[in-house]
């Protein structure tokens, strides 16, 4: 591990762009795919690059090795069901405020690695970064211009997702003595297993736009929808992971973990490029709440790690 030079930081804001360019993108797919379709397209895509990489650089994929379980079960819990909310809530929100509501990550990771970690425990510092951050949040929610009846279950089920993507951060941690690549792509081909035949079964019993999959399956969709929902696949959802393992080998996780802070920041300015998204008040005040609350709890995160280091 290395002191961070200027093209790791060129590496970690191009991370991060990659990252908030994917509320945009799943804004523009709904406009063509269901939320179940963006889901499975966007697994099956980013196994893809992950895939060939292994295949490249001759790393067996674990997929259906003795530890099988584990990776099913990630692939279940931090991909496949927040992929899926996270689109369902894009459907009816802006992406801006979809990027504000993932940021709350860190902030719920703090609390559950509390309860299921031994090195991560919670601390003042942090329970003033949680208050904080989640304050912007229920900020954000009587933001009525934005968030109402009609989509108040869209935002809840973002919130959602992402907590499921924080238990499977917790639950990678039983496959961490695997090379990166092999778990990514294992993870990736099992979420792929899970979500095929579970499309399937919803939308034989529930063809709602919500569940519809068979009905996707044709060539007349809008070109911007096809084009976001490959490049959701390929970029966030596979070379972004290649690129985060990267950072994280050469620099650390306290260098990594400051994604963080610009996700939320270059979401709400994408959707305001390339959707002409409404930015309120209520929006910068939630988004300046959040990104203080992350500032502590990293703090208090990288005083951890020296501590331990010592």
């Amino acid at each position: 591990m290395r002191d961070p030079k200027f093209t790791d930081y060129v590496l970690l804001t191009v991370l991060a762009l990659i990252w908030s360019s994917a509320f945009f993108n799943i804004k523009i797919a709904t406009y063509s795919f269901s939320p179940v379709s963006i889901a499975f397209l966007r697994i099956f895509f980013g196994a893809i690059p992950v895939a060939v990489l292994c295949l490249y650089k001759k790393i067996k994929i674990e997929a259906f090795s003795k530890d099988w379980y584990w990776f099913a079960t990630i692939g279940i819990v931090n991909l496949v069901i927040p992929f899926f909310l996270i689109s369902f809530g894009v459907e009816k929100i802006q992406s801006n405020l979809a990027a504000i509501l993932m940021a709350t990550t860190p902030l719920s990771a703090s609390v559950l690695a509390h309860f299921f970690t031994k090195n991560e425990k919670i601390n003042y510092i942090k329970i003033f970064g949680v208050l904080v951050g989640f304050s912007g949040i229920i900020f954000l929610f009587s933001d009525n211009i934005l968030i109402n009846k009609n989509n108040f279950i869209s935002a809840i089920a973002i919130l959602v997702g992402s907590t499921f993507y924080v238990i499977g951060g917790l639950l990678t941690l039983k496959v961490s003595n695997k090379k990166n690549e092999s778990v990514t792509s294992s993870i990736l081909i099992w979420a792929t297993i899970f979500i095929l035949p579970l499309s399937l079964i919803l939308n034989y019993f529930n063809s709602s736009n919500i569940f519809s999959f068979i009905q996707d399956v044709h060539f007349s969709h809008r070109l911007d929808s096809t084009i976001s929902v490959i490049y959701l696949g390929i970029v966030p959802t596979g070379i972004a992971w290649l690129m985060r393992f990267r950072i994280l080998k050469n620099n650390g996780l306290v260098f990594q973990a400051q994604v963080a802070y610009l996700i939320p920041i270059f979401g709400v300015i994408l959707g305001y490029i390339f959707l002409k998204e409404i930015i309120t008040y209520k929006v910068m005040i939630s988004l300046i709440a959040v990104i203080i609350g992350i500032y502590f709890v990293r703090k208090s995160n990288k005083k951890d790690i020296i501590k331990q280091t010592v």
